[in-house]
């Protein structure tokens, strides 16, 4: 890491992410980050499960040691451990359950969002915060309005996990590696994102030379309802897929890798949009969200994320009436 950036760091010399929320994804994420040796990792979570936040801690700790990683891994359920934090990734809030959307947890994790964005603001006000909490981009854009960091400091994990679904569904499709296809999904997380088939590609050929598109359809159709089928199956949410997509854009902020990512960015009339958060193109570097990438759309894609920018204008105004 460079000169500049040593004020990142703790008095190890290593950096400390911080995770709000110790169920599943917390704990795959401090797993993650501690055996990609990121940095120092402390999982928070309520009083009440205090317990599994330590414990978690403790075995993630000692694997660690079998592997040969090196990083301090701590459990508590005090704010004030999450003191000088270069990043916080927040999981905090219900998840989602058999029969249930995204948006019907928006009036139970607002609350739980706003507790959580206060304490950031007080204890990591230089923190880089990714949101994974649902409704995704509502909850990111409550987070920014409480903690008043800037846009570009606060943005929600949720293109980079619905791309990675679109990815495997093609690769499974065509028994491919998954390194040869590239995609890149946009809009709102949940049933309107728009996984874009002018810029799916297999080793630089089109995917639409290479599948039909009746079962391009179903596919595209597969990754929107991806979650929910996943909800089906195991009677909670998603949690590896959703970790290594936050922690691939905590890397690229903390070792200034500047990836491009596609993730819940705040818009300032790119694609048309302005004032919220929605999923783009982003480059990730130690400035945060650095840029957002515009690339040109098809018709029928510009069509399908005015639509989604609609439906998570329509969440942030019911987030604004609680």
């Amino acid at each position: 890491m460079s000169q500049q950036d040593t004020s990142r760091r703790d008095t190890q010399g290593r950096n400390k992410i911080a995770l709000v929320g110790a169920g599943n994804i917390g704990g795959e994420l401090a797993s993650l980050a501690a055996r990609r040796e990121l940095g120092d990792v402390v999982l928070v979570d309520i009083p009440d499960k205090e317990g599994v936040a330590k414990g978690k801690a403790l075995d993630i700790s000692q694997a660690c040691a079998l592997d040969g990683f090196d990083a301090r891994i701590t459990g508590t359920s005090d704010y004030a451990n999450i003191r000088g934090a270069d990043v916080c990734i927040v999981t905090a809030g219900v998840p989602r359950k058999p029969g249930m959307s995204r948006d019907d947890l928006l009036t139970i994790n607002l609350k739980i969002i706003r507790s959580v964005a206060a304490q950031i603001k007080e204890h990591a006000p230089e923190a880089f915060v990714i949101v994974i909490s649902n409704p995704l981009d509502a909850m990111v854009y409550e987070m920014q309005k409480v903690t008043g960091f800037p846009k570009h400091k606060v943005c929600g994990m949720a293109g980079a996990l619905d791309s990675a679904r679109f990815q495997h569904f093609i690769c499974d499709e065509l028994g491919v590696s998954t390194k040869e296809v590239q995609t890149l999904v946009l809009g709102g997380h949940g049933d309107t994102m728009v996984p874009t088939l002018s810029y799916c590609t297999v080793g630089g050929v089109p995917v639409t030379q290479l599948i039909p598109r009746e079962k391009l359809e179903a596919i595209v159709a597969r990754t929107r309802k991806g979650g929910g089928e996943i909800v089906g199956l195991m009677g909670t949410s998603a949690y590896v897929a959703p970790a290594a997509g936050a922690i691939a854009m905590a890397g690229s902020y903390l070792l200034d890798q500047k990836r491009m990512i596609a993730c819940a960015a705040f818009c300032t009339g790119q694609y048309g949009i302005d004032g919220i958060y929605i999923g783009v193109p982003a480059l990730i570097g130690s400035a945060g969200v650095e840029k957002i990438v515009e690339v040109e759309l098809s018709a029928d894609e510009k069509a399908l994320l005015a639509k989604s920018e609609e439906a998570v204008r329509g969440l942030v105004r019911d987030a604004e009436r609680l």
